[in-house]
C-alpha cells in the first residue's frame, strides 16, 4: 500500500494528520510507506535497468537489495520573519534518506547486478524528506524521543524483506541503511560521543588531540557504533571502579547511550572549512615567523591577522568572517591568495614552503570534491596517497611549531 499518510512524529501508527491538523512538533512518514513510495518512483528505471542488463523480468521476482544513505541535520533558525502563523521554535531537525542503488542478486554465477544508481546522489531532488521537527538538534532528549520510532521500525527493516509490486509482479527488496548524511556535531550526538571540544577529536578513532598533532599519517578507522554502546555499559557501571579520569580514557570519551547506528564521513564542505581554518592560522603564524619565537603576545598574533587580513581584502577582494564559512574558504585556499600571503613572508624558503603547501592541497582537492572520483579525477585520486603523505611530512617537519604535540 503506498498511499503515504503524514503521522504524528511522536505517536505510534494511530492517527494520521492529513485530516486534521494535530498539536504536535514533529511530522512524519512511516519509514517502510516512505521507502514504498520512493521505490514506486523508481518502478520505471527499475524495469529499465533489468532490461539492460538484459535479465528476464518475469523470472527477477527477488533477490532485489536497496542501499539507503539516511541524513539527519538540524536547520538553524526557521523562525518566521514576519507574518501572523503560529508561535514555533526557531530551530528544527530534519531526517531525510535517499535510494542510492538497486542490486539484483541473480542465481548464475553474475552474483550482483547493479539495476539502478542514482546519478546525482547529493542533489537535493534524490533526498527523500522522513521527518521533520521543531526542536533545536543540541536537546539531546527531545531529539531521541522523535527519531527512536524511526529507529525502531529501520531495525525492524534490517531483518525483513519488503514485497512491492513493480512492472506488475511481485518482487522482494531489502534494506540496507547507511547512515553517512550526518555532520560531525550530529554523529556525535547519535553515537554517544562527548561533544566537539572534547580531548577526543575524532568519531573515527580514539586518538586525542594531542596524540593526533604527534601522527598525522598512520590512522585507521577504529570506532563503531557496537563498541560505543559497549563503552557505555562501561562508562555507566564502571565495573573496574576507577576514577572518573581512568573511566574516560578507558571508553575514549563516550558518555552517552549511542541511540542510532551512523557511519561518520565527512563532508566535501566541511572539508574545505576544516582546511582553510588551519590554513588561515598557518598564514598568521608565517607572517609573524612564529617559527623562530618562543611566546608571541597576543598584541603580536593580533597585528600578524589584521596583516593577513588587509592583504587578502586588498589583493583578493575578501573581507574577513567572524566564523569560517563555504565561500570564504574556497577563495582561501587558492594559489592566488597563497601568493598574496607570501608578499608578507620575509624568507623565501618560507614562502617556498607555503606555495607548496598549497599545490599539494589543491591537488588533493577535487579528489573530495568529486561525485564520483574515478570517473571525475583519476589522476589525482592515483596520487592522492603520496599527495597527503607528503602534506603530512611538509608539516610535521617545516610547519612543526604548530604541531609538535
Amino acid at each position: 500500500c503506498c498511499n503515504v499518510g503524514i503521522i504524528n512524529g511522536l505517536s505510534g501508527w494511530s492517527s494520521s494528520l492529513d485530516d486534521a491538523p494535530a498539536d504536535t512538533i514533529t511530522r512524519r512518514f512511516r519509514y517502510d510507506v516512505a521507502l514504498v513510495s520512493a521505490l514506486k518512483d523508481l518502478e520505471e528505471d527499475i524495469m529499465e535497468g533489468l532490461r539492460d542488463s538484459e535479465l528476464d523480468d518475469s523470472v527477477c521476482t527477488s533477490g532485489f537489495s536497496v542501499m539507503i544513505k539516511e541524513s539527519c541535520d538540524g536547520m538553524g533558525d526557521v523562525s518566521e520573519k514576519h507574518g501572523g502563523g503560529p508561535a514555533v521554535p526557531e530551530k528544527a531537525v530534519r531526517f531525510s534518506f535517499t535510494i542510492m542503488s538497486v542490486t539484483l542478486v541473480t542465481d548464475d554465477k553474475e552474483g550482483e547486478v547493479t539495476i539502478f544508481t542514482e546519478p546525482k546522489p547529493n542533489s537535493e531532488l534524490s533526498c527523500k524528506p522522513l521527518s521533520l521537527t521543531f526542536v533545536d538538534e543540541s536537546d539531546h532528549e527531545t531529539l531521541t524521543a522523535v527519531l527512536a520510532p524511526i529507529v525502531a521500525e529501520r531495525n525492524a527493516m534490517k531483518e525483513s524483506r519488503l514485497i512491492l509490486s513493480i512492472g506488475g509482479l511481485p518482487r522482494s527488496f531489502r534494506f540496507h541503511f547507511r547512515g553517512t548524511g550526518y555532520d560531525e556535531k550530529m554523529v556525535r550526538e547519535m553515537e554517544g560521543l562527548e561533544a566537539s571540544g572534547s580531548t577526543y577529536v575524532c568519531t573515527l578513532c580514539d586518538t586525542t588531540r594531542s596524540e593526533a598533532s604527534k601522527n598525522m599519517v598512520l590512522h585507521s578507522i577504529t570506532r563503531s557504533h557496537e563498541e560505543n554502546l559497549e563503552r557505555y555499559e562501561i562508562w555507566r557501571k564502571n565495573p573496574y571502579s576507577e576514577s572518573v579520569d581512568e573511566l574516560r580514557d578507558r571508553v575514549k570519551g563516550v558518555s552517552a547511550k549511542p541511540f542510532m547506528e551512523t557511519q561518520p564521513t565527512l563532508d566535501a564542505l566541511h572539508c574545505d572549512i576544516g582546511n582553510a581554518t588551519e590554513f588561515y592560522k598557518i598564514f598568521q603564524d608565517e607572517i609573524g615567523e612564529v617559527y623562530t619565537k618562543v611566546n608571541p603576545s597576543r598584541e603580536e598574533r593580533r597585528s600578524w591577522r589584521a596583516a593577513l587580513d588587509k592583504q587578502l581584502r586588498k589583493k583578493l577582494r575578501l573581507k574577513p568572517v567572524m566564523r569560517m564559512n563555504g565561500n570564504y574558504a574556497r577563495k582561501l585556499m587558492t594559489q592566488e591568495a597563497a601568493e598574496a600571503v607570501c608578499e608578507l613572508v620575509p624568507t623565501e624558503e618560507r614562502r617556498e614552503a607555503l606555495r607548496e603547501l598549497m599545490r599539494l592541497y589543491l591537488q588533493m582537492k577535487p579528489v573530495w570534491r568529486a561525485t564520483c572520483p574515478a570517473k571525475e579525477c583519476p589522476d589525482q585520486l592515483c596520487r592522492y596517497s603520496f599527495n597527503s603523505q607528503r602534506f603530512a611530512d611538509l608539516l610535521s617537519s617545516t610547519f612543526k611549531y604548530r604541531y609538535n604535540g
